[in-house]
């Protein structure tokens, strides 16, 4: 819990000297604290039927914490990658992306440390996966994101509005240039276009065809 407290309060996380086994009591020290989070955080969300999936946010911490601890402790942790950085077995929606959210998106902070260590490091792919499909924790980070249908993605109301203000947060132009996500943008500023992100171009879509 000091480890989680500190990480959402101070941007902070501390490194032990080998890798700590997570309890059931910690499990659930850590959704009941996510849950209380996540209704901190709903106030922005704009709508009441987001609920915190404490199961996903709890996924999402222990991925966050064992990639952190693999930062700097290797030895011998090759053989339980899979289960020190699982796949994600749930349910994708929106309720799951934000919960996962409280802690993923300090995730590209390590994915770019790791980078800078060892830009082969197989745990950099892993992490890059599970990035690309909970994005809007990435948005700041390169990530391939080709392949996605963006209408479907964002068709959410609530979770399109904290997507854009996060784009507009993080100064994301790779995804800001994106045809439909620059429409959304250019509609949401309206006349204030330049005083937001004077920066930003206006994409035609048609020219990009």
């Amino acid at each position: 819990m000091d480890t989680l407290f500190l990480l959402r309060k101070e941007e902070c996380i501390t490194i032990f000297s080998n890798i700590q086994t997570i309890s059931k009591k910690e499990e659930q020290d850590a959704a009941d604290y996510f849950e209380s989070e996540f209704e901190k955080e709903r106030l922005e969300f704009l709508s009441d039927y987001l609920i915190c999936d404490k199961e996903t946010a709890v996924w999402a911490a222990k991925v966050f914490y064992h990639a952190a601890q693999l930062y700097l402790v290797r030895e011998n942790t090759a053989k339980d990658l899979d289960q020190l950085i699982p796949e994600f077995r749930g349910e994708k929606n929106v309720s799951a992306l934000l919960s996962a959210d409280l802690s993923l998106r300090f995730l590209p902070q390590i994915i770019t440390a790791l980078q800078t260590l060892d830009p082969n490091d197989p745990l950099i792919g892993r992490l890059e996966n599970i990035l690309s499909q909970f994005h809007y924790s990435g948005v700041e980070y390169d990530l391939d994101l080709g392949k996605i249908n963006w209408e479907e993605e964002l068709e959410d109301p609530s979770f399109r509005k904290l997507y854009l203000e996060r784009i507009v947060e993080k100064r994301a132009y790779r995804l800001a240039e994106i045809p439909y996500i620059n429409q959304l943008l250019i509609a949401e500023f309206g006349l204030h276009k330049d005083e937001l992100w004077r920066e930003l171009k206006i994409i035609n879509e048609e020219e990009n065809k």
